[in-house]
């Protein structure tokens, strides 16, 4: 139960519909135990040979009420506790979802999308049985217990219960040791789940990869083995409950055999009468129903509380990546950026992405950046949006250093255009206002214009209400980026970063939104990365990355004069253009 710590602020906000649910419950439990009584005095009344007409009338009357009264009852405890349940499920999804966005970047690369959606299923499905049917059977099992037991010492006979009660600590024991296996068990059947999660989650994501290089066997077989694997775990869960139940229906049946053997040798010596041996075994049915459902209860709540232990795993988690506790809450950023003799290493990598980098950016200055695959260019837009913390150095905006930035603020003033053109399954239009909470339709437009996909969309029988897919798959890459370009330009921050972004449109479309953006970002810090260098010729001033250090730095003809690694970069375009011309 030490797992479900973490619910207590819930369960104290939450606490009157668990107890109006509770109160209401043991309302359906005393009118329970009327029946035996009822039964008791027909039974008496008949044996005696003094039951009447008028007496059955009676009888058939309070048996009636009392359903009438179960049923009433039993809607409101479950309106009550089940509603209270699903609250729940939605206020602990909600966090975790959450929890789960405010994580640093890091933390994605250390677990997989599947594992997380089964979280978010799974899991949270399993704390709310727990806290839903499970916390029914317990009060069920608890409260039936007690009273049926005093009701058969009292109102029966003391010897006979004791009697009875004989198998009860072998049950208790049976169902102690069956709880911590089923625990264990369950929890390598939801980690198995996560994996066969992953695995489709992964494969449907992928899928036209996987066709284009004919790999649908390799990717089946695959899936069958984890596939496999879940299904074992759940066979092995499945034998354990295969033991369990009917181990525990043996341990109850004693009970009935003593009541039988016993309560059958009171009535024919004269030692009890037939009405209170119909009332004892009653009773009996209830006591060892609700014990049987203390099976259930335990099963249920293991499997919430493996459940809520890996999502308290989550829960403790800490972003990396943080406001100071004496972050700037007020400030201006016009867009004056600089990195001082930064260094940074990547987790898990043995090697700097930066290496002593140091840069200044005047603001409303265009900085294009060009090096090889995997020489930094990106990680400079990772650190300036605090995606990553710098190892070593500073970096400031404005003079402001990005750690004493609020992370809203700081990313509200910065627009980034990531290599990826990540589009979400939604309209044209939503992919482009996603970053600014009010657009109009001629915003929209505007900014698609100077992306050079206006043309494109209206020529969509949809146009901007056209859907796109997921990740955009309905789009051609040039179109993702392009609405990727829109989207931060609508923005309109004081900073603006293009990383890559212009890499599936031909030069001529290229030459054109450059020169749209040019008047467009005139009064923004822009800073363009790319492998082309028709891409970043018209920029004030272009870095050469090389192994996470600035090789070389200047405009245009600058570097060209120096015949660097720049200008091997421009003769190899050249050749790729002449070559592609022929």
């Amino acid at each position: 139960m030490y797992n479900f710590k973490t619910l207590k602020p819930f369960l104290f906000k939450n606490k009157w519909p668990y107890i109006l649910g509770i109160l209401w419950l043991l309302v359906v439990d005393l009118l329970q135990l009327f029946i035996p009584e009822v039964l008791r005095s027909i039974t008496n009344q008949l044996q005696n040979n003094q039951l009447t007409y008028q007496d059955i009338f009676r009888y058939s009357l309070y048996i009636f009420l009392i359903g009438i009264g179960i049923g009433f009852f039993r809607f409101l405890w479950r309106m009550l506790i089940i509603g209270a349940s699903r609250e729940l499920e939605y206020h602990l999804r909600n966090k975790l979802f959450s929890h789960l966005l405010t994580l640093s970047t890091s933390y994605y690369h250390r677990h997989k999308t599947g594992d997380l959606m089964a979280h978010l299923t799974n899991d949270i499905h399993a704390v709310r049985m727990a806290f839903g049917p499970g916390i029914v059977a317990m009060t069920d099992a608890i409260f039936l217990n007690i009273t049926a037991t005093t009701m058969m010492a009292l109102t029966t006979n003391f010897r006979l219960t004791i009697y009875a009660l004989l198998p009860m600590p072998l049950l208790i024991l049976c169902m102690t040791r069956f709880g911590e296996l089923i625990h264990a068990k369950f929890k390598t059947v939801q980690e198995a789940f996560a994996t066969v999660t992953d695995q489709t989650q992964e494969n449907l994501a992928g899928v036209r990869v996987i066709k284009a290089f004919v790999q649908e066997d390799t990717e089946i077989t695959q899936f069958n083995e984890k596939s496999q694997a879940l299904f074992d775990r759940n066979m092995e869960l499945a034998k354990l409950f295969g033991i369990f139940h009917p181990l525990v229906q043996f341990l109850s049946s004693l009970s009935f055999i003593i009541a039988i053997w016993y309560g059958g040798r009171l009535v024919i010596e004269g030692g009890m009468s037939l009405g209170d041996f119909v009332a004892f075994i009653t009773y009996l049915g209830l006591l060892v129903s609700s014990i049987s459902a203390i099976g259930w209860v335990i099963n249920v709540m293991q499997r919430g509380s493996a459940s809520m232990e890996r999502l308290n795993k989550i829960l403790e988690e800490k972003p990396e990546i943080q406001d100071a506790p004496d972050a700037i809450k007020q400030l201006e950023i016009k867009g004056a950026i600089a990195f001082q003799q930064v260094f940074f290493t990547y987790p898990n990598s043995q090697y700097n992405a930066l290496t002593n980098f140091s840069l200044e950016i005047l603001k409303t200055a265009k900085i294009g950046v060009i090096g090889r695959t995997g020489s930094g260019k990106t990680t400079i837009a990772n650190l300036l949006l605090r995606l990553y913390e710098a190892n070593q150095g500073s970096i400031t905006l404005d003079g402001y250093p990005i750690e004493k930035i609020p992370l809203e603020t700081l990313r509200k003033y910065i627009a980034f255009v990531d290599q990826d053109s990540f589009l979400f399954s939604a309209t044209i239009m939503e992919n482009i206002g996603f970053g600014v909470d009010n657009y109009t339709l001629e915003d929209i437009q505007r900014v698609a214009k100077i992306a050079g996909l206006h043309e494109d969309v209206i020529s969509f029988p949809k146009g901007y209400d056209t859907i796109v897919g997921e990740k955009g798959v309905t789009l051609s890459g040039g179109q993702r980026q392009r609405v990727s370009i829109a989207r931060a330009l609508l923005k309109n921050s004081k900073v603006l970063i293009l990383d890559d972004c212009l890499s599936a449109v031909d030069t001529h479309t290229e030459e054109k939104i450059l020169t749209a953006l040019k008047d467009q970002a005139k009064d923004q810090t822009t800073i363009i990365i790319a492998h082309r260098v028709s891409t970043l010729k018209h920029c004030d001033k272009i870095i050469v990355l090389d192994n996470g250090m600035i090789l070389e730095e200047g405009n245009h003809e600058e570097l060209l004069a120096l015949q660097g690694l720049y200008y091997d970069f421009y003769e190899k375009q050249l050749l790729e253009e002449k070559i592609n011309m022929e």
